[in-house]
């Protein structure tokens, strides 16, 4: 799977996730904080799934 993909799909469920504490009226620093945590992990699992194997 290509990182590009990976991290669309991570996007659109932040996004979704975002979309549903503006629903609930979660203060917008939380959900920046949130939205910010969670972009990281999306990079660091990213990268993790995609990276080539180190030769031996």
């Amino acid at each position: 799977m290509s990182f590009g993909i990976y991290l669309a799909g991570f996007v659109i469920l932040i996004g979704g996730l975002i979309y549903g504490a503006v629903l609930l009226a979660m203060p917008a620093q939380w959900i920046a904080v949130v939205a910010i945590v969670l972009i990281g992990l999306a990079i660091v699992k990213g990268v993790a799934a995609t990276r080539g194997k180190d030769p031996s």
